[in-house]
């Protein structure tokens, strides 16, 4: 069916360990997306709820407190971007978007709300089960991990990828959990450039992708730990290449915005 067509990207996340089952919310008003949908994911083994637009996804996520929310961005009752910003506002729920939109600013949108992942419609429904599961991965990071796995520091910044916490001069920091990793992963090689393909890999799991979401994440991140984010000391863009983490947050602020952006 039409909804089912694959797009041109293949998912090829490097060899993932399998997933428990988890408590997935699905919100499309469209039947047979939402039947696709919600039909792969159980046959991926998940526990999946069903609503049909924005005040029913709210209620059923207060219910049962998802694992996860697939969520379209063109609903009835309360839109997408609205419901997101709900959810997030509640707790950290991770959400990838699933939205017909192709415009990048309605992308952004939801990625700038706290959005861990998008799917534009037509869609692969085996690639949007990898997507589930790569989030989900990511997210149940937040259990105590290895011993090895100490405090990361620098710049003020204390990360503890054991509990997921993160702070800097003694402030908590309220991070989303591609923010966490995204944090953690310039900590673990302060100084060195990281291009927006390799942190697409290293730190989303996937050898594809629009590339504006490590941008919009970037800049979220920015926002959470720069003194003045418009002016980065901490996250230096390296112009043509992509993003360096300066421990020290010394001079370099002249180097901030974004990458060439696109």
């Amino acid at each position: 069916m039409s909804t089912t067509a694959s797009t041109t990207t293949t998912a090829t996340p490097s060899t993932p360990p399998p997933v428990s089952p988890a408590r997935v919310l699905v919100v499309d008003d469209d039947p047979t997306v939402a039947e696709v949908v919600t039909g792969y994911l159980r046959r991926a083994g998940h526990d999946v709820g069903h609503a049909a637009d924005g005040p029913a996804a709210l209620d059923a996520a207060a219910r049962c407190a998802p694992d996860l929310v697939v969520l379209d961005l063109m609903l009835p009752g309360i839109d997408g971007l609205e419901v997101c910003r709900r959810l997030r506002a509640e707790r950290p729920v991770p959400v990838i978007m699933l939205t017909a939109r192709g415009d990048e600013d309605d992308r952004i949108a939801g990625l700038e709300l706290g959005a861990d992942d998008y799917v534009t419609k037509p869609f692969s429904p085996r690639e949007l089960v990898l997507r589930v599961e790569s989030v989900l991965r990511r997210s149940r990071a937040a259990t105590p991990g290895p011993a090895g796995r100490g405090l990361l520091t620098g710049a003020g910044i204390r990360l503890d990828p054991r509990t997921r916490r993160a702070d800097r001069n003694g402030r908590e920091l309220t991070l989303t959990l591609r923010e966490f990793d995204l944090l953690a992963h310039f900590l673990t090689q302060p100084g060195r450039a990281h291009g927006r393909e390799e942190l697409m890999r290293d730190v989303w799991g996937w050898d594809f992708g629009d590339l504006s979401t490590v941008t919009v994440h970037v800049r979220r991140l920015r926002a959470k730990i720069e003194d003045d984010p418009a002016a980065p000391r901490l996250i230096q863009t390296v112009w043509g290449v992509g993003y360096r983490f300066d421990a020290g947050g010394d001079a370099g602020a002249g180097a901030g915005g974004e990458e060439g952006s696109r």
